[in-house]
Formats: structure tokens, sequence, C-alpha cells
């Protein structure tokens, strides 16, 4: 999915993507970026980062 897809379906994922420091959902790349594209750019654990988000979601 792609950063917009998940916090358009769930606005609290954004909190977990912030607090990781992916303020993905003010960039423009939102629409076309992947969460597992994000996390390796960003260096975030993908696995952890997914446990979270389904945690939150």
């Amino acid at each position: 999915m792609t950063f917009a897809e998940v916090i358009s379906s769930n606005p609290d994922a954004a909190e977990i993507l912030f607090k990781k420091g992916m303020l993905c959902g003010c960039c423009p790349m939102a629409m076309m970026e992947t969460i597992e594209q994000g996390a390796k750019i960003h260096k975030v654990n993908l696995k952890n980062l997914l446990k979270e988000l389904n945690k939150k979601i």
C-alpha cells in the first residue's frame, strides 16, 4: 500500500509514521511510494513498522 492509502484508510496510522520520522503524509511522493519503499529510504525496520501499524489499525 502507498502512504496515502494507509493514511486515508486510517488517519491514526499517521501518528506512528510521524514518530518514526516518516513525514510521508505531507510529501508529494505519498501517492506513489509504498510503506516498504519509505521504510527502506528512512532506514526503518519494515517488520516492526508493519506490526505497529497493524496493531493501530
